[in-house]
């Protein structure tokens, strides 16, 4: 079989001959295929120069005609241009064309006016579709790598909306963020309409429905205050963009691994217009860890120990607690139906280890890992982000608690206007913070303590 490849400007007349040729072979020839390529005069240049690169050939005329060698495997046969088919066709099948310059040039017409109409019915079909604009800052870190599958999962988002995602790295390299968007449009994911990437402030978080920050701006050689006060610009920007540009129901949601709970402070104090309750910092990669640890001493899996707690600052002076957390599936005294749970200080009796050996694990998780991996968690984060949003947009569970930075109206005597790690449920789209929580004196002393360590970053960043 003869497959041929013809390819031109819409508005080439020796395109419109080749074509009308191509055509009356094609009806009336079994083994004869053409399969045509027509470019706007605007993109031919472009879209040729792509061609003859990828497939090592010289050409610099419309039309290209080239031979598919199906039947071997191989890459394209360049024939050339409208001659050299022309001398082909004469060769193989003793046939011509006796089209007349007349008809070429209005046949020329028809096929620019022809492919002008398919692009404004392209654009149009595109306007109908409103997809939801996604922007994760920091997109160059290990985290956004795993995070992106998990956002294009069908069942993420209600109504599964096409999602055109927005890869911000502010100065990051530009190459990697065009293979990272090339790695995601690979997988060719049915959610995903569009992927852009952006290594400027210029246009970030245009329209945006949700924003994932995931900015780390530590340097080794700078001190923590230093450090502080970079990172409390950004994202000054950041809120100023947010405020202006994204949708007013937007959501934000803050991780990273330092000054969680300040970034989202940050935001929320240059970004005016929103609802607080829209900004949240997240705290599950601290609670994962506990609850693994929790996990290994009661000797179950750590997906059946739930409702660990963090109050505080995330990844500062915080505090884990036990009071709601519930433990399934342990083979203990007592067992029950399906579903059965008992409280962990409840199967816990050993209150030294609590104080001792279980802090001294959670103050050394991350550095261990950090030597086995060389990196920061990254699969864990992007599943605690993934639990967050998906709560966030169905509801949590009956009796599920989640651990978040927000901002305290002065629940619990915690001093208003701090961001602030609380246990919270989600329902109808919006966070709530449950009622049925205990504060002893010792807790009320490490709220106490967490609070003032974040008043003291504030106040930082004001000096500054």
């Amino acid at each position: 079989m003869a497959k041929f490849v013809l390819a031109g400007k819409a508005d080439c007349p020796n395109y419109a001959k080749a074509e009308h040729l191509s055509d009356s072979l094609q009806r009336n020839l079994p083994n004869f295929q053409i399969h045509k390529i027509c470019q706007h005069p605007k993109d031919w240049q472009q879209w040729l120069e792509a061609t003859c690169k990828d497939n090592g050939w010289n050409h610099d005329r419309s039309p290209i005609v080239w031979r598919e060698l199906i039947d071997r495997g191989g890459k394209g046969l360049l024939l050339g241009g409208l001659n050299e088919f022309l001398d082909h066709i004469q060769g193989y099948y003793g046939i011509t064309s006796d089209m007349t310059d007349e008809l070429m040039m209005k046949v020329a017409a028809e096929n620019l006016d022809i492919k002008e109409q398919c692009m404004k019915d392209e654009v149009h079909c595109q306007s109908l579709i409103k997809p939801l604009h996604i922007w994760i800052s920091s997109s160059l870190s290990p985290t956004c790598y795993h995070l992106i599958p998990l956002l294009l999962e069908p069942g993420m988002f209600r109504d599964s909306p096409k999602i055109h995602l927005h890869l911000l790295d502010v100065e990051g390299d530009s190459e990697a963020l065009q293979g990272l968007r090339m790695e995601a449009e690979d997988m060719a994911l049915p959610l995903l309409h569009k992927v852009t990437v952006h290594t400027s402030l210029e246009d970030a978080f245009h329209k945006a429905h949700l924003i994932i920050t995931l900015d780390d701006l530590m340097s080794e050689e700078a001190g923590r205050e230093q450090n502080m006060a970079k990172t409390a610009e950004r994202f000054r920007k950041y809120g100023q963009l947010i405020d202006g540009r994204a949708q007013k129901e937007v959501r934000v949601i803050v991780a990273g691994n330092s000054f969680i709970n300040l970034k989202c402070s940050v935001l929320l104090e240059n970004a005016p217009s929103l609802m607080y309750n829209r900004f949240v910092a997240l705290a599950t990669q601290p609670v994962m860890e506990a609850t693994a640890h929790i996990a290994q001493k009661l000797n179950v899996k750590s997906a059946d120990v739930r409702n660990v707690i963090l109050w505080g600052n995330v990844g500062g002076t915080c505090h884990i607690d036990l009071q709601k957390a519930k433990v399934f599936h342990y083979e203990g005294a007592v067992q029950g139906p399906p579903g059965f749970s008992q409280a962990v200080l409840e199967i816990i009796h050993d209150r030294i280890w609590l104080e001792t050996d279980f802090l001294d694990l959670l103050s050394t998780h991350r550095a261990k890992l950090l030597a086995k991996t060389k990196r920061t968690a990254a699969l864990s984060a992007a599943s605690g982000i993934v639990a967050v949003l998906r709560a966030w947009n169905f509801g949590s569970a009956p009796g599920e608690i989640l651990s978040l930075g927000v901002l305290s109206t002065g629940q619990f005597g915690i001093p208003a206007g701090l961001v602030f790690s609380l246990p919270v449920s989600f329902q109808h789209g919006a966070w709530v913070v449950p009622h049925d929580i205990f504060i002893d004196d010792h807790l009320k002393i490490k709220l106490q303590a967490a609070a003032f360590q974040l008043q003291a970053e504030k106040d930082s960043i004001k000096i500054q």
